[in-house]
């Protein structure tokens, strides 16, 4: 069985992506890994080429930033590299530039693509989620916040990136998946305030027009860590491959859980979930198959 990994990535040096942690974290799953590196003006092409493993494959595109509609450019780029996976290869593990796959789930996942690979029923295979937020002390705990999705996919060409590349389709219907145990740590919301007000204000720009930005531009440039709803401190270990940055680059960041006030509704809802596990309302990006 050979296992493809594939991600994009542009301006990873600006806008503070653990995009080496990222990487490093598939390498050791995989035979070879594509990252599609966007023309970047901040050495990003040379941070992928640092990592220095001869299964990385590097696909030098161009976004179209004329591609506004729901960050769809990230899509298409996510498209750009999943065609350049090797055709023997039997899955595809994706991974975005601000995720660091656990070294924990390796067993988990491997077993997971081994039972599931000759089942051709079976489309992909989801991975738990952990969202840090405001530093890598905190996660974050709502019902806004996914707690699955598909980060392995089978190596079929009709599986397609979907709308901003959150997930996938096949012949434009939801895919089938098994679930792995396996954990994601999402880092996308751990960053200095104003790093954060940077990538914020940047990537509004793949989503909206020009009129769009001029009206939301003071929320974006006044962008508070604090407005969040709810966090729990986070005390299991983080990513081996994440361990050198969370050294150099943590800071400080509190918050009291006690200072939020949340409606009746919600509050029955997330005791409910506490109970039973089962989130009502919840949006599923994919269709388990059983």
């Amino acid at each position: 069985m050979k296992v493809s990994g594939f991600t994009i990535v542009r301006n990873a040096i600006k806008f503070d992506y653990p995009v080496v942690a990222s990487v490093s974290s598939i390498l050791p799953l995989c035979d070879e890994v594509i990252v599609a590196v966007g023309k970047s003006d901040d050495g990003t092409r040379e941070l992928i080429e640092s990592i220095a493993s001869p299964k990385i494959r590097i696909l030098d595109t161009v976004w179209d930033e004329s591609l506004r509609q729901g960050g769809q450019v990230l899509a298409v780029e996510t498209n750009k590299a999943m065609d350049a996976l090797s055709p023997g290869s039997t899955w595809a593990i994706y991974i975005q530039a601000d995720e660091v796959l656990h070294e924990e789930g390796y067993a988990k996942l491997i077993a997971a693509m081994e039972a599931w690979k000759d089942e051709p029923g079976v489309d992909g295979l989801i991975l738990d989620y952990l969202h840090f937020y405001g530093s890598y002390d905190f996660i974050a705990g709502s019902r806004n916040w996914y707690r699955k999705e598909i980060r392995v996919i089978r190596n079929d060409k009709k599986i397609r990136s979907f709308k901003d590349a959150q997930g996938f389709r096949k012949d434009g219907k939801k895919l089938f998946v098994k679930p792995t145990g396996a954990n994601m740590h999402h880092y996308g919301w751990v960053k200095p305030p104003e790093s954060m007000r940077a990538k914020l204000g940047y990537f509004h720009t793949l989503w909206h027009d020009e009129k769009w930005m001029e009206a939301h531009r003071a929320g974006i440039e006044s962008f508070d860590y604090s407005r969040i709803d709810t966090l729990t401190r986070y005390t299991g270990i983080h990513p081996a491959t994440m361990k050198d940055r969370i050294l150099s680059r943590n800071w400080e960041f509190n918050f009291d859980p006690s200072a939020k006030k949340f409606p009746l509704l919600t509050r029955f809802l997330n005791a409910f979930e506490k109970k039973t596990g089962y989130r009502i309302g919840e949006f599923r990006n994919y269709k388990l198959r059983h």
